[in-house]
């Protein structure tokens, strides 16, 4: 609340609730009722002034667009999705990142998916004998040019968002855009969201277990644990870094 120590003095300390608060205040008797009305009217247009300037400066109440942060998100922003530190931990590409379905492009809203398949190194035993990991990755990248996005996506990757009735036990990434987090669920893999400005991105990593061609034949082997959601955490991280970076110089 802004104070006018001037009003304060003038009406006397018996008078100062008056003065600095209520809209239910009695017009005072008089002959001090008129400048009492002239000394509202003045607090009233300084106040008019204070609150122009917060609108001006802080955009509160007014028509203020997002910062975009100088991201570009369009049909090309796949050719982002380089993702060296998952694949290596996987083992390598099995195709190009793709674009998938579910792209706009909006005055109010640029958003695009795209998709990238890694499979383990033919021969790797990492896991179990004739068994290759098989990963899906996806990315998905919106950005909102004419509204923030922060409340919506603090209610849909934050802990207070549930799953399937349960509540969800996301973790919190410090030092990753102005918000991130990241969640592993069983038989779901691994979810990295990311607030930036107004963009929001999205990495999800799922693997599997698949019997080896060469082993095809043969009576398969009880399924083998695969890669934990847990495993791929800091190659996640480390290629969002590099995604957002090269989505900002696109």
């Amino acid at each position: 609340m802004i104070s006018e120590p001037e009003l304060i003095n003038e009406l006397g300390p018996e008078h100062t609730a008056e003065a600095v608060g209520g809209f239910d205040r009695k017009p005072a008797s008089g002959r001090r009722g008129g400048h009492g009305l002239l000394w509202g009217a003045a607090g009233a247009l300084a106040a008019s002034a204070v609150w122009a300037t917060a609108v001006f400066a802080y955009g509160i109440g007014g028509d203020r667009k997002p910062d975009t942060h100088d991201y570009q998100v369009d049909g090309r922003s796949c050719s982002a999705m380089q993702l060296k530190a998952v694949t290596a931990s996987v083992g390598k590409r099995e195709n190009a990142p793709a674009l998938g379905p579910g792209r706009i492009e909006h005055p109010a809203l640029n958003r695009v998916r795209c998709f990238l398949g890694l499979i383990s190194e033919e021969g790797a035993e990492t896991y179990a004998k004739g068994w290759i990991v098989y990963a899906t990755v996806e990315l998905t990248v919106e950005l909102y040019k004419e509204t923030d996005p922060r409340s919506q996506f603090e209610a849909r990757e934050g802990p207070s968002a549930l799953t399937d009735g349960e509540e969800k036990r996301p973790e919190l990434v410090p030092n990753l855009g102005d918000r991130a987090y990241l969640l592993a669920e069983d038989g779901e893999g691994t979810r990295l969201s990311v607030l930036d400005g107004a963009a929001v991105l999205t990495l999800t990593v799922s693997a599997s277990m698949t019997r080896a061609e060469s082993e095809s034949d043969e009576e398969p082997d009880e399924l083998p644990d695969g890669p934990a959601p847990e495993s791929f955490h800091a190659d996640m991280i480390s290629d969002m870094r590099d995604v957002m970076e090269r989505l900002k110089t696109a």
